[in-house]
C-alpha cells in the first residue's frame, strides 16, 4: 500500500466528539454530538489493512438518540484528500466552479485527540460557516485545549514543512521558520480548542487563494495546514507544518 494509505491508517479508532457550527463572525451555532468509527477490515497476506470500515453517527443535541448513521467502506483514497506522515490530513474541492458550493476540511490528529475544521462557502463564493469537530479517542479523558488567542502565537517558530501537490502524492519536506507578527495575527479567526483559521471573505475561479487552519496542541507546539488554489480555481497543493517555539 502507498504512503497515503499508511498515513490514513493512523486515524483508526473510535472517536467521540461534537460538530459545532460557527458563523463567519465567530458566533457558535448548533452543537451535534457524534461518534466516528474507523475500523480495520480486510487484510492482505502480509497482514496489511486493505479495507477500512467508516461509520459516522450523529445524535440529538442532548445525546439521547441517533439523528443520522452513515456507513461506507474504503479501499482507496480519492485525489481530493491528502494525508501527511503524522496522520493529519487535508480534504476539499478539487475545482471551484461558478454557481457551486465550495469547501475544505483540515483534520489534525495528535495522541488521543483530533481537531477538524470544515470551511464552507456559498454558491456565490461568499463565506457560509465553519464546522469545528472536536474528537477524543473513546475511553480517554475528554480534555480540550484552551481557546486560542494572539498572545499564545506571537513570536518566532521553527520546524518542518511538508507539501503535497495535486500531481504528486508524496510529500516534499523542508525546514521552515515562521514569524507570528501582529500583521499576520490580525488576519486570523480564533476558535475553541486551541484552533484558528484564515479563510478569504470571497473565493472565485478567477483568482488564486488559500485557506488555512492551525491547532496549538501545547504552549510550544503548533500545527498548521494550508490548502492552495490557482488562478483558475483548481486545487494546487496542501502543506502541513509542525512547529515549536524558538
Amino acid at each position: 500500500m502507498g504512503s497515503q494509505w499508511r498515513n490514513f491508517l493512523q486515524n483508526l479508532g473510535d472517536w467521540r466528539g461534537t460538530f459545532t457550527g460557527i458563523s463567519p463572525t465567530g458566533a457558535l451555532l448548533k452543537h451535534t454530538p457524534s461518534l466516528l468509527t474507523l475500523e480495520a477490515g480486510e487484510r492482505d497476506a502480509d497482514g496489511t489493512v486493505t479495507m477500512v470500515r467508516f461509520r459516522l453517527q450523529r445524535f440529538a443535541e442532548d445525546g439521547s438518540s441517533a439523528s443520522s448513521d452513515l456507513q461506507q467502506e474504503y479501499r482507496s483514497l480519492g485525489r481530493q484528500v491528502v494525508f501527511f506522515e503524522t496522520g493529519t490530513f487535508c480534504n476539499g474541492s478539487l475545482q471551484l466552479a461558478p454557481g457551486t458550493v465550495f469547501g475544505g476540511e483540515c483534520g489534525f490528529i495528535h495522541g488521543d485527540r483530533r481537531h477538524r475544521l470544515g470551511l464552507l462557502y456559498n454558491e456565490d463564493g461568499s463565506r457560509d460557516q465553519l464546522v469545528l469537530i472536536r474528537e477524543f479517542r473513546e475511553g480517554t479523558a475528554p480534555e480540550e485545549c484552551p481557546p486560542l488567542s494572539a498572545e499564545q502565537l506571537a513570536g518566532s517558530w521553527q520546524g518542518t514543512s511538508s507539501t503535497i501537490t495535486a500531481d504528486w502524492p508524496e510529500a516534499s519536506t523542508t525546514a521552515v521558520a515562521v514569524d507570528c507578527n501582529p500583521d499576520m495575527l490580525a488576519t486570523l479567526q480564533w476558535l475553541p480548542d486551541g484552533g484558528y483559521c484564515r479563510w478569504p471573505h470571497q473565493v472565485s475561479h478567477r483568482g488564486s487563494f488559500s485557506v488555512e487552519a492551525g491547532w496549538l496542541t501545547a504552549p510550544h507546539r503548533l500545527e498548521r495546514l494550508m490548502r492552495r488554489y490557482d488562478g483558475s480555481g483548481a486545487w494546487l497543493s496542501a502543506t502541513h507544518e509542525v512547529l515549536t517555539r524558538i
